[in-house]
């Protein structure tokens, strides 16, 4: 198990604007060849938008997006001509197969935290496709087949424990509150990467919610 804390995370985004991002992955100038990477995962993008901030359109090709809101709401639109408000506990997913642009804000009053994540198809191009998931339970993944991938949200409470799915490939990001996988304490932001996961458990420090990806083969 290879952990990864939220303070070594890149910093980027665009603070002025409003756009505060920290990367878990090799991204744009902070190009790091020895981090590109873990099975299909590419990007883990901890985003936090001021009210009225956000990303213009932009595009994107040959990458699975799925979003996890944290607080706040998050305004979604693209050039396929889907608009959506992703609230917590929500999934999103744009499959940008072959290209499709789209735009991300904050149009609330209030501050916006989400977690974006980028997987790597199998195979390229394709059509274009959108989900929005309202409200998934813990007992519910979300399965990206083109990544070979699937998402688990477990939510714990303090002293609960869950099992975490066996992989060939687990990357484990804790969203809130703290909780020990595999032995190791984990907080806000920390990130976990195994290989051969089996028998693994998650285990509530305090109240905590964690997204684990589930994946075949890198």
């Amino acid at each position: 198990m290879d952990v990864r804390r939220a303070g070594e995370r890149y910093p980027g985004g665009d603070p002025e604007a409003g756009i505060d991002t920290r990367h878990a992955f090799s991204f744009g100038p902070h190009y790091d060849p020895g981090n590109l990477r873990f099975g299909a995962v590419i990007a883990c993008n901890e985003e936090r938008l001021a009210p009225g901030a956000g990303f213009d359109e932009h595009p994107h090709s040959h990458t699975e997006i799925v979003t996890w809101v944290v607080e706040g709401e998050l305004t979604h639109r693209d050039s396929a001509g889907h608009e959506s408000r992703v609230r917590p506990g929500d999934v999103q997913h744009l499959s940008a197969a072959a290209g499709v642009r789209h735009a991300e804000r904050n149009d609330g009053a209030q501050p916006l935290t989400f977690v974006q994540m980028w997987l790597a198809p199998r195979e390229p191009g394709g059509t274009p496709s959108y989900a929005l998931v309202p409200g998934i339970a813990d007992s519910t993944p979300y399965a990206v087949p083109a990544a070979g991938a699937m998402l688990h949200v477990r939510r714990l409470g303090a002293g609960e424990r869950t099992a975490v799915p066996d992989a060939a490939y687990l990357y484990a990001h804790v969203v809130r509150g703290r909780l020990r996988l595999a032995g190791e304490e984990l907080g806000p932001g920390d990130s976990a990467r195994i290989t051969g996961a089996k028998g693994t458990e998650a285990v509530g420090v305090t109240a905590a919610e964690l997204l684990l990806w589930e994946m075949t083969a890198s």
